[in-house]
């Protein structure tokens, strides 16, 4: 489809049960329900070593960053889930974005991007999601104003999977709208 907003979600978490990757399969399907185009990369098909100036130098662009690269290069749009690790972004975004910026050509100037962040705790991993944005604009991506962090999460969803609280889903929907509306007038 020419005309479809084209978005590549995932979650910087690895844990197959992340409340992370509860609340970005939400996300993705609000996005869905809004007219965007999902794919869904899970980071652990796509392993990286740490980031290494010698290692880069010695080795070149993993062939996974360069996958990771080309999918960034192919959706307008990125949809990502970022947990909170004591305050900060997880090592696997941090690393994930380091190594795609590596790249011959840096990929994230000009994408639109949303962030979305679950925890356990009181915060919702406001402060993961706060750093995550900091650096997408850094990198070049004009982030949508829209935020969706997610407290006490592990008592969030249901057996499905589903948002229990309605305003939680409407910050979601209207996350998932403006990513949407943005990236089909910028992207």
């Amino acid at each position: 489809m020419p005309n479809s907003i084209r978005i590549l979600a995932f979650s910087a978490s690895a844990r197959r049960e992340s409340l992370n990757r509860k609340l970005l399969a939400v996300a993705v399907q609000a996005v869905r329900d809004a007219g965007g185009e999902v794919t869904l990369l899970d980071l652990n098909d796509v392993p990286l070593p740490l980031y290494h100036g010698d290692l880069e130098e010695k080795e070149g662009l993993p062939a996974n960053a360069a996958r990771i690269v080309e999918l960034i290069q192919q959706h307008p749009g990125l949809l990502i889930a970022s947990p909170e690790y004591n305050s900060m972004i997880t090592p696997l975004l941090k690393n994930t974005l380091d190594w795609c910026t590596r790249a011959d050509e840096n990929p994230f100037p000009g994408k639109i991007a949303a962030v979305v962040s679950a925890s356990p705790g009181p915060f919702g991993g406001v402060r993961s999601m706060t750093l995550a944005r900091q650096l997408l604009l850094h990198l070049g991506c004009h982030v949508v104003p829209a935020q969706c962090f997610l407290a006490k999460a592990h008592e969030a969803f249901d057996e499905k999977g589903a948002l229990k609280d309605q305003r939680a889903m409407k910050l979601v929907t209207a996350l998932a709208a403006q990513l949407v509306k943005t990236t089909k007038l910028l992207g």
